[in-house]
């Protein structure tokens, strides 16, 4: 007896990763990821020389030796970690007694698993009903308009496509609020006691920003919301942007400068969450527990503590489970 096909597919889409933590892989992996176009703006006659003559001959060496500081066993945080969800939520998605199983994939803009490769298995499966979720819960055109890009690209070549839903961010969504602020108490308790709370995001060009990108108010809002669900006075947290590179202005506060203006406001001890990361990735497990901890505790810190990404954990399970039937509702009542 032929398998039904699938009601219906799921992408989910991070940023990337080098496939070693070795200055050939992580060059190779930073030219594709710092080519496009999304992530750096710049006419090509005018960065192709600059990022080819000399940012990809300097930074792999060094960003190859951060990746070295945090790579599992595995391979790639962003990789093990992300998979290992993606393979729970396809388990939360297939505990059912359903009549087709519905398969659950794990890709990236940038380096393996590629999103073309993901979107050949999902053809192979007889998808004919696609959603597309970028693991990124705040919007930015340098990253989930990217996995779009990224998308369609791959798709051009393709004789056929499913119908695509596309899901832009869930900055808001009440699970994913409560899951973070979950994730603090938890830390509170296990520390004995709440500290002052900053809340770390990915920064981007401040000229992206004024022309339109929602980024910056999207991980505001995120902020906000956790802090209310907190009930987190205004004095009792604080917002701010990391991993800022070349010298235009980026988004403000910068992380880095801020945490060491902290001890000589008072505040010398302190949690650090990343709500923009879904997992756990260089810029938090190399960037936020070494480089802003130093910043933070040579300023007069005594107490600093990364709370982690949600990774793979239950409540992240259940937020993606919920993202998933509520994007597809209509097409499993209508199968």
């Amino acid at each position: 007896m032929q398998e039904k096909s699938p009601d219906y597919g799921v992408l989910l889409v991070n940023l990337g990763t080098p496939d070693k933590p070795e200055k050939s892989a992580v060059k190779r992996y930073l030219k594709e990821f710092l080519s496009d176009r999304r992530v750096v703006d710049l006419t090509p006659w005018l960065w192709q020389p600059i990022l080819n003559l000399i940012i990809l001959n300097l930074r792999p060496k060094k960003v190859a030796k951060l990746y070295q500081k945090v790579w599992l066993d595995e391979g790639s945080p962003l990789l093990v970690l992300g998979n290992r969800l993606v393979s729970k939520v396809s388990q939360a998605m297939n505990t059912d007694d359903q009549s087709s199983n519905i398969p659950v994939i794990h890709a990236m803009t940038y380096g393996n698993p590629s999103i073309v490769h993901a979107a050949t298995l999902l053809r192979q499966k007889s998808v004919k009903k696609l959603l597309v979720i970028p693991m990124y819960p705040q919007f930015s055109a340098t990253t989930t308009a990217a996995v779009y890009d990224k998308l369609f690209k791959g798709l051009g070549k393709c004789p056929s496509w499913p119908a695509i839903t596309l899901l832009d961010d869930y900055a808001e969504h009440p699970l994913y609020i409560k899951a973070l602020a979950e994730s603090v108490q938890t830390q509170w308790e296990k520390q004995g006691g709440k500290r002052h709370l900053v809340f770390s995001y990915h920064g981007i060009p401040q000229r992206y920003a004024d022309n339109g990108d929602p980024y910056p108010r999207r991980c505001q809002r995120t902020s906000e919301l956790v802090a209310e669900y907190l009930r987190l006075k205004d004095d009792e947290w604080t917002h701010v942007y990391q991993s800022r590179f070349g010298r235009e202005e980026w988004l403000k506060p910068y992380a880095d400068v801020t945490l060491s203006e902290l001890p000589s406001r008072g505040v010398t001890s302190i949690n650090i969450i990343s709500p923009a990361f879904a997992i756990d990735c260089l810029e938090t497990l190399e960037e936020i527990c070494f480089e802003l901890k130093d910043e933070f505790m040579h300023a007069g810190g005594r107490e600093y503590d990364y709370i982690t990404a949600l990774n793979d954990s239950s409540a992240h399970v259940d937020l993606y489970k919920a993202l998933i039937e509520e994007n597809t509702k209509n097409w499993t009542a209508c199968k």
